[in-house]
């Protein structure tokens, strides 16, 4: 089954804006660094957070991550949205990143195997609106 969720970008402050969340809507927060992941060349990016995701007993579901200093940030564009799935849904998502990131979209990181294990990329659509997909590995 794919699932939809938003996914919001932060400078710095995701770890605090999940805690807050966590604390309005209940749940539990699953969390990885930018270190946890080998995924920054930059010391003091480390600590930042590169993924985390709170849910919740009725099961919603909230992304948020940390953007490196590499990447622009500019708050207002700070929502994304998630397609993720596991092998099942392999086909379907990737059917989705192609139309998304094809026909004047835009692909931000290539839909490859990163360093989680699972094949994930970002891009924006042609609308300016930015997608992250996820499909998990085996």
């Amino acid at each position: 089954m794919t699932i939809l969720n938003p996914y919001l970008g932060f400078r710095g402050d995701a770890r605090a804006a999940l805690d807050f969340y966590q604390s309005v809507f209940g749940g539990e927060i699953i969390r990885s660094t930018f270190g946890e992941m080998h995924a920054s060349e930059d010391p003091a990016e480390v600590d930042l957070v590169m993924h985390s995701q709170l849910t919740t007993p009725g099961g919603l579901n909230l992304m948020a991550s940390d953007t490196p200093g590499r990447m622009s940030y500019n708050p207002g564009d700070t929502i994304s949205v998630s397609l993720s799935g596991g092998p099942s849904d392999e086909a379907e998502l990737t059917a989705f990143w192609e139309a998304l990131s094809g026909n004047g979209g835009s692909v931000t990181v290539p839909l490859m195997k990163a360093p989680w294990g699972d094949q994930f990329g970002m891009c924006a659509d042609r609308f300016g609106v930015n997608w992250l997909v996820n499909i998990a590995g085996e």
